[in-house]
């Protein structure tokens, strides 16, 4: 088989067809909305590439004009995508685009009007593909090497229009829209369908690493606090220990809701779900840089210092309860009061594991409570302190 235009185009609408068809099943099972947008890029493309078909049997209208321009209404379609992937905005500036490709209308009929047309189009979907490669572009090792692939991609599409265009005002240069003339044209087939392969795959393996992601994320996080849970914790807590010295003592901060079961009771399992995420986003408000938190389960939360002190650690648990008791008195007032109780363990030596530090803690947290509860324990187990 000869891989004439018409048979390029022939292919181009196949795998056009079949990278929207695949990008919609996509986004039924991972519901990113820049699929869509990609997937109707795709879609235009296989309506635009079967229009120009038709310019074969004398219809140049529509199998020119129309075609090529939905050839930009594509490339606008995968610039969307990209914007909604990125999470980022345009500037209505970009709706000029549309007034200069209707501008195109006015140009009058002569031999120049293919290259005019050729430049013009080559120049618009280039300008939108190459916006698109540089919007991926603060995204690509963050994110995954499909967006990597699909920012390059872009790239060099986008460099290949811009050619296209240098190559179409060239003098001498053969160009026939009407007949396919023109070895610029069929390189530009070819491109064309090598490309759309290229990109489908890009995407889709863009979006699959982001859903991929944020799974991983979902199974690290409590659903409730969205602080890390213990299993997240027990798989980051190594690498802190692993900087804890003489010089630079680690600690560990247990932390028991005191009389709880009151709010739940008296307030409903809503008002209590509502103080543990305000006690969380405390927490976060407070914590230190290279430090964790997590929460273990219930009511009892857990935070990990780095080249902590016994001054910061008390100073740290001292503004949470403060803090926490206000919170809790004024929102959900309760015949006893509802505080915190915190058991800390500070240490100049890596411990043997998550767990034997949080026994320590867990050992400091009881003295808390067995003392009157509202009150912070610290157990000082560096050289200094014994």
């Amino acid at each position: 088989m000869a891989l004439d235009p018409p048979t390029m185009l022939t292919i181009t609408v196949a795998l056009a067809a079949a990278a929207a068809f695949y990008l919609a099943i996509e986004w039924r099972s991972v519901r990113e909305t820049s699929l869509l947008f990609w997937s109707a890029g795709f879609a235009t493309i296989t309506v635009g590439s079967t229009l120009a078909l038709l310019r074969g049997i004398g219809l140049l209208l529509i199998g020119i004009w129309l075609a090529n321009g939905l050839l930009v209404v594509a490339h606008a379609c995968f610039l969307a995508g990209v914007v909604r992937f990125t999470q980022t905005r345009l500037s209505r500036g970009w709706l000029l685009m549309v007034l200069v490709w209707f501008g195109l209308l006015l140009l009058p009929v002569g031999p120049q009007w293919s290259k005019v047309m050729l430049t013009v189009n080559s120049l618009l979907v280039a300008l939108l593909t190459l916006k698109a490669s540089w919007l991926l572009r603060p995204h690509g090792k963050s994110l995954s090497v499909g967006a990597v692939q699909l920012r390059y991609v872009l790239l060099f599409h986008g460099m290949f229009y811009v050619a296209k265009a240098i190559v179409a005002l060239t003098s001498g240069s053969l160009i026939d829209l009407a007949t396919f003339g023109g070895l610029i044209i069929q390189i530009s087939l070819v491109e064309g369908a090598m490309a759309l392969m290229l990109i489908a795959l890009s995407m889709t393996g863009t979006v699959r690493y982001r859903r991929e992601e944020r799974i991983a994320r979902l199974a690290a996080r409590d659903p409730l606090t969205a602080l890390y849970n213990r299993r997240a914790l027990e798989v980051r807590a190594p690498h802190l220990f692993k900087a804890v010295s003489p010089t630079h003592p680690g600690a560990l901060l247990l932390i028991d809701i005191d009389n709880f079961k009151l709010v739940n009771d008296l307030h409903g399992h809503a008002a209590g779900d509502r103080l543990l995420i305000a006690l969380s986003e405390m927490i976060r408000a407070v914590l230190p840089e290279r430090s964790l938190a997590a929460r273990l389960g219930g009511d009892e939360f857990v935070i990990l210092l780095s080249d902590a002190s016994s001054e910061k650690v008390v100073e740290l648990g001292s503004q949470l309860r403060e803090q926490f008791q206000t919170f809790a008195r004024e929102g959900m007032p309760t015949p006893q009061a509802v505080t915190l109780s915190i058991g800390a363990n500070l240490f100049d030596q890596p411990p043997a594991s998550l767990a034997a530090v949080i026994e320590q803690g867990d050992v400091a947290l009881y003295q808390s409570k067995r003392g009157g509860r509202d009150s912070i324990r610290l157990v000082n187990r560096t050289l200094a302190g014994l």
